[in-house]
């Protein structure tokens, strides 16, 4: 059946015998075996901490960027502070955490830590609940833990002004979800014929197709894929964001979903971009380690100095990647004390080398870390 016989792809005659080349995509599913090969290998050599550490900075931007992707801002040091909780990991003092974070959070978790038990409709359930434990988005109140019913009309992504909307994606309606659910996770649990990498892809697809709930239906699309790559990769922890990087080509990703809807059964586009962001993924994976071993490496090197509350969490902040220069009123601003006090701090860090002045010109004294 050709594409023009019907608008979407659940309508066809053969949904949903996924089809695609998988001579055309040996390349790209070898290159990522690769780059996670070497990530792996590099992983290995590094020890425990510095692999907790790595997990902790690739699970704490999983999901960040997957909120993101939804138009929805969470702080990042709660969301880090609920994992290293879970994890057991120490990152010294823990900030607090609301409820929704650690429903996201756990979430998250669960598609990798347990990526080996068996997807169910209650495992979906408890999933969506967490991603939103007041009954609400927003101002919308949602049917938590069940599917949707479509009494406001059908399940339709949109953009654009009301009376000027523009329809991108209709999905199934409500009465086939229960059937196209079970054949669904039928399919995720079972040992199929599809390459692990390819299936993760198909998974991601599938599900976002079916768009079974009224709200969280990317967030949790993401987090099949991420339990399927957790299963491909055969451990249950990350060290790669595939959200993140969804999130840094959001556009690509919305164009190749759109399309892919709306063509035939052949997903081989699809898979093709899934399968090249994921070594995008893997590649910005290698650049978080780099980051990792910079800030164990800076804090082995001033482990015996002592240090206020005020520059521990300065001097994190530039290791983790500070935006912009660092200035004494960009450090009181974010300490939350007097100019006075951040320059004294300032003062004393580059007194013992830990700090330096930057060549840079301007009005104001700029700051940067001492690496030398």
């Amino acid at each position: 059946m050709n594409s023009g016989d019907y608008t979407y792809i659940w309508q066809a005659s053969d949904w949903p015998d996924w089809r695609y080349d998988l001579a055309a995509l040996a390349g790209p599913v070898a290159e990522v075996s690769r780059a996670q090969g070497l990530l792996m290998g590099r992983l290995a050599d590094v020890g425990m901490a510095l692999r907790d550490q790595a997990s902790l900075a690739a699970l704490t931007e999983d999901v960040v960027r997957s909120s993101e992707i939804e138009g929805e801002q969470l702080n990042a040091e709660s969301v880090r502070s609920s994992i290293a909780r879970r994890l057991g990991v120490d990152i010294g003092a823990l900030r607090p955490v609301d409820r929704h974070i650690e429903g996201v959070v756990g979430m998250v978790l669960d598609a990798t830590a347990n990526c080996k038990l068996p997807m169910s409709r209650e495992r979906l359930f408890g999933w969506h609940a967490a991603l939103f434990p007041t009954g609400y988005s927003g101002l919308s109140k949602l049917k938590v833990a069940g599917w949707r019913d479509d009494a406001s009309g059908p399940m339709q992504v949109v953009s654009g002004p009301i009376g000027r909307q523009r329809v991108h994606f209709e999905a199934p309606p409500a009465n086939r979800l229960e059937a196209e659910t079970k054949r669904f996770l039928d399919w995720l649990n079972d040992t199929t014929n599809e390459p692990a990498l390819i299936k993760a892809g198909l998974g991601h697809l599938w599900f976002v197709t079916l768009h079974p709930f009224d709200d969280g239906n990317g967030r949790i699309a993401r987090a099949i894929g991420d339990l399927l790559l957790a299963r491909a990769d055969g451990s249950p922890q990350r060290f790669y964001s595939l959200s993140a990087q969804i999130q840094r080509e959001r556009k690509a990703y919305y164009d190749i979903l759109e399309q892919t809807q709306k063509c035939s059964m052949d997903v081989t586009e699809w898979l093709a971009w899934f399968l090249n962001s994921l070594h995008r993924a893997v590649d910005q994976a290698q650049r978080t380690l780099d980051a990792v071993l910079v800030k164990t490496r800076f804090w082995q090197r001033w482990s015996s100095m002592s240090l206020n509350e005020r520059q521990v969490k300065l001097l994190n902040k530039l290791l983790d990647g500070f935006e912009g220069k660092l200035t004494s009123s960009k450090w009181a601003a974010i300490a939350k004390c007097s100019p006075d006090t951040a320059l004294r701090d300032i003062n004393d860090l580059q007194t013992r080398g830990v700090l330096r002045k930057t060549d840079a010109g301007g009005r104001s004294t700029r700051y940067e870390l001492n690496t030398e």
